[in-house]
């Protein structure tokens, strides 16, 4: 079976300028992966966060290379159905929706009804009335049903690092455009750009 989720060789270019652009702005990417799971993925305002998973959701168009959700190119895909492949939730959980220049005729379909890839970008978590343990079990319902959950969170309590070594089985860490993958909660904590990131709030959680 093809990988859950492959982000093979993938570029955007932002430029300004006119006649002669100049490069504003560079995010590039190379991952896989195989199976359902929960990733979860920090990094600085501006690093580049929302236009990869724009990217994934086929929701922004690739300067350069793919992205392949269970084998299928999403960009390739009909805009009315490539929810059914990959899915962003934006902060309160509204759905980022996307425009094509291309005719739906002329695009795939999409070959599934319920998407694939579920992407969190900045959820709020509301600390009262058990709330955390709702949403975090509707994640690893999520899971469990063969979806893969991408969890992103701008870390400013300590129990936002709490929930994502709970729940997260592997990550990935962006800065200035650059996404690295990470094994797992210990080695994100040890990726020293990340250390820079969440200064503070990791002697807090050492404490």
């Amino acid at each position: 079976m093809a990988p859950m989720l492959e982000v093979d060789g993938l570029t955007k270019v932002y430029k300004r300028g006119w006649p002669a652009a100049k490069e504003t702005f560079r995010l590039e990417a190379d991952f896989r992966i195989e199976e359902p799971g929960i990733v979860g993925m920090m990094g600085p305002n501006g690093s580049g966060k929302t236009t990869l998973f724009e990217l994934i959701t086929g929701s922004n168009t690739p300067t350069a290379g793919r992205v392949l959700v269970r084998g299928r190119d999403i960009h390739g895909v009909r805009t009315d159905e490539r929810d059914r492949l990959a899915i962003h939730y934006h902060q309160s959980y509204q759905v980022r929706h996307f425009r094509s220049l291309y005719p739906n005729a002329l695009l795939e379909r999409a070959g599934s009804d319920y998407p694939l890839v579920h992407l969190f970008d900045e959820p709020q978590f509301n600390t009262q009335d058990g709330y955390i343990g709702f949403m975090l079990d509707f994640f690893r319902r999520l899971r469990g049903e063969g979806r893969l959950v991408f969890l992103c969170v701008h870390p400013n309590e300590r129990f936002h690092l709490e929930i994502l070594e709970e729940i997260c089985e592997r990550f990935i860490f962006v800065q200035k455009g650059t996404v690295t993958p990470i094994a797992d909660f210990a080695g994100l904590v040890a990726h020293e750009p990340c250390r820079a990131y969440l200064g503070d709030l990791l002697a807090e959680r050492a404490a």
